[in-house]
């Protein structure tokens, strides 16, 4: 009786642990995929924010929405350029 449920125990840690792990690694993927899209388009939100602020409080949000819209059409030129491995260093630099 002791042995079985000494095998349960050890059955069940080993699902936990299973469990964690794959938690952790849907977890990595989600901050990586934010990571590049925050890279990818940070100006972006940040003048878009800054659009919304300045909207909310009254002022003139011209500006902040042009600027957003440039930082809008940057970022997709910037991912329609091809990459290779080599251009690495290159086109990642901000």
């Amino acid at each position: 009786m002791h042995k079985i449920r000494s095998h349960k125990l050890r059955h069940l840690a080993r699902q936990l642990g299973q469990g964690m792990t794959e938690y952790i690694i849907i977890v990595a993927v989600i901050a990586v995929a934010s990571i590049a899209t925050y890279s990818l388009f940070g100006d972006t939100l940040r003048h878009q924010t800054a659009a919304a602020a300045a909207a909310l409080s009254g002022q003139d949000a011209t500006a902040e929405t042009s600027a957003a819209q440039t930082s809008a059409t940057n970022a997709a030129a910037t991912e329609r350029t091809e990459r290779e491995l080599k251009d690495f260093g290159e086109l990642n630099t901000h």
